[in-house]
């Protein structure tokens, strides 16, 4: 092979290696991108049920009463929402008693919360009722007290659920109590009574 000479072998030279540079990079950030596409179409194929059992609540609790309600809120629509299997269901069971206060664990086992919960979605797919939103209150709304000697938090959230065609709301207290972590946790709640004429006709 003839060695490249003078001037003219110098510039053929360097127009190589800049191709060769420019292939490169472009071989590397076609990669990049391509894990990007990648990582985002992983992303999109997650159910809501597996996104919400993806959260490690040991390490990612919610950090606020608001949020505590607003992982609930989420975790009911994967109860009463999607097509999940059995298995599905008691993950989400034993995810949501992740964020209950210990006296209301307390009021059933394990197994006698997961029979009445499967009941209770069964009983909402019979009656074609599915969540489809739900507004908790803002934080400037969410009222803060002691009480013998523990922090407690009282708020409130509207679920809109559909039947059928019909919408309707439900606004739910919830009261939730500080444990020794400084982690909220739901110690109840309560739906509040409404009037008919405040139910919402589907236009």
């Amino acid at each position: 092979m003839k060695r490249f000479k003078g001037v003219k072998g110098i510039i053929v030279l360097v127009f190589i290696v800049i191709l060769i540079v420019g292939y490169y990079y472009y071989l590397s950030n076609r990669g990049a991108s391509r894990t990007e596409e990648d990582a985002v179409e992983g992303a999109e194929i997650l159910t809501a049920t597996q996104q919400v059992l993806l959260r490690d609540l040991e390490n990612n609790y919610p950090p606020t009463p608001r949020e505590v309600v607003k992982y609930f809120s989420e975790v009911t629509q994967c109860f009463y929402n999607e097509e999940n299997s059995e298995e599905d269901i008691e993950a989400l069971g034993k995810k949501i008693r992740g964020i209950y206060d210990d006296e209301l664990i307390a009021n059933q086992t394990e197994a006698e919360y997961l029979e009445a919960l499967k009941y209770d979605i069964q009983d909402y797919h019979n009656n074609n009722r599915i969540i489809v939103g739900y507004s908790p209150s803002s934080s400037v709304d969410v009222e803060t007290f002691t009480e013998d000697g523990r922090d407690w938090a009282r708020m409130y959230c509207q679920f809109a659920i559909r039947q059928g065609g019909l919408l309707y709301d439900a606004d739910v207290v919830f009261i939730l109590r500080k444990d020794e972590q400084d982690h909220y946790k739901i110690f109840g709640w309560r739906k509040l009574e409404k009037k008919p004429n405040d139910s919402i006709a589907n236009p």
